[in-house]
């Protein structure tokens, strides 16, 4: 399997192993293996590194995406990867700037929910409705 694999990539000037097989329209590399179409950079980094640690995806410390070099991929979680990537900044910085959830109400003062273990912000009062339809459901299942 090892020989199939280094098979379908080429090393870049860069160092990436850049994937020659068959890619997503997104630009990932794809390689069959245990009877499903999976990602060649986490079959790389599995090959490689071992196991890809449960809750954690990998990124591409190259941010190329046919790049399969296990030297340039890390098991991070999903919102360090999405920081990391090349629109995390812009779209942290466009979320941030926002004054308003998308229902209008303001993101401020007692309507304003922030947790400790991940960097969003939600509305409160949307919180509330949300909870109390679901209290409803619930209801109406009984």
């Amino acid at each position: 399997m090892l020989e199939r694999f280094t098979s379908h990539y080429r090393v870049a000037d860069s160092g990436c192993w850049e994937w020659t097989g068959a890619i997503t329209p997104g630009g990932y590399g794809l390689f069959w293996l245990d009877k499903k179409t999976q990602y060649s950079h986490r079959v790389s980094y599995m090959l490689y590194n071992g196991a890809i640690p449960i809750g954690l995806e990998i990124d591409h410390l190259c941010r190329n995406r046919k790049c399969c070099n296990p030297k340039h991929l890390e098991a991070v979680t999903r919102s360090e990867n999405a920081r990391r990537g090349i629109n995390g900044e812009r779209l942290a910085a466009v979320n941030h700037a926002k004054t308003h959830c998308p229902k209008g109400h303001v993101y401020s003062g007692e309507n304003l929910y922030t947790r400790n273990d991940k960097p969003s912000r939600d509305c409160n009062t949307c919180r509330r409705e949300a909870s109390r339809r679901y209290r409803l459901k619930l209801k109406e299942a009984l």
